[in-house]
């Protein structure tokens, strides 16, 4: 189905149920056993995802990507072609997709909120892990709740994710900026996510990362110090950028602001507070291990993905 017509109902700042089954067509060409990723900083790489390959299920040919190192050279050894190892825990893995839906994410300036991208994302990748027969769980939080799915087989994992990611009250709820919680949620969803998570998942967690603490960022090591982790950082082009000179209004649901853009060293410093921010997590992410995958709200993220994670040519 071609992308136009994917998301010829779509809104900029909502999510439907059907619009999210819909993407389980275009996820069938999302590889999570293969990650090529275009690094903002460092260039690309390719990278193997780390299953726990406990116990050995079948031989099946090879096919372009698959690691050199399962060949199953006995087999091969007996055929006129190249055999692979599977192992059954690298095919019924836990995947845990952890979006975030906090007010900050409801917010774009062009193409579509950082949140209606975010959930877009995390429907692909939740029937991407379904149609490679993985075990789909995962955390869906915002400024005033947090939904956890423990990870589950089959088609009705992919649809209770795809529900609660439409049904989740922070896309109506508004923070309560009154109530100051002993953590930020950011930090308690993640807290979380490394208390479910179990060695050998894959971890993707699809958020801004605005307000990672210091904290944040130990939860998040010791999620990526067991376990594979993508990061999908998500961002609006007035974050890395502000508009050429003159005077600018931006509306809310409640509130508006107008911006004065006409001084050349603030407009300097903005975009270096961006830059340092992400070349700090992009630093962070490449310490760890963590894979980091930029994201716009003016991107199509079927077509991100397709081209981050895109099934291998047979």
């Amino acid at each position: 189905m071609r992308h136009d017509k994917l998301h010829a109902d779509a809104s900029p700042v909502s999510v439907s149920q059907s619009e999210l089954i819909r993407l389980s067509g275009p996820a069938r060409a999302i590889a999570l056993d293969v990650m090529r990723v275009n690094s903002l900083q460092t260039g690309a790489y390719v990278s193997h995802f780390k299953g726990r390959g406990m116990e050995f299920d079948e031989s099946r040919p090879y096919q372009p990507g698959d690691d050199p190192r399962n060949i199953d050279w006995r087999v091969t050894a007996r055929s006129s072609e190249a055999y692979t190892k599977l192992f059954r825990e690298e095919r019924e893995r836990p995947v845990l997709i952890m979006t975030d839906l906090r007010s900050n994410m409801h917010f774009a300036t062009k193409g579509c909120f950082k949140s209606v991208n975010a959930t877009r994302a995390a429907a692909l990748l939740a029937w991407a892990a379904h149609l490679r027969g993985d075990r789909l769980g995962g955390l869906i939080f915002g400024d005033t709740r947090h939904r956890e799915m423990r990870p589950r087989l089959g088609r009705q994992a992919a649809l209770r994710y795809v529900h609660q990611l439409v049904t989740h009250p922070d896309w109506s709820t508004a923070m309560d900026h009154g109530i100051v919680d002993e953590e930020p949620p950011l930090t308690q969803a993640l807290a979380m996510l490394r208390r479910v998570t179990h060695p050998g998942s894959l971890v993707i967690i699809i958020s801004d990362f605005i307000g990672l603490s210091r904290s944040a960022k130990s939860y998040l090591t010791g999620i990526a110090r067991h376990n594979e982790v993508l990061a999908v950082f998500l961002s609006d082009p007035l974050e890395r950028r502000l508009p050429p000179p003159g005077r600018y209004r931006l509306v809310s649901h409640d509130e508006e602001m107008a911006i004065d853009t006409f001084a050349r060293g603030a407009r300097s410093d903005y975009r270096d507070a961006f830059e340092q921010r992400l070349q700090e997590f992009d630093v962070f992410c490449h310490r760890y291990g963590i894979h980091m995958m930029p994201l716009s709200t003016e991107d199509d993220p079927v077509q991100c993905l397709q081209k981050t994670l895109g099934r291998r040519e047979r």
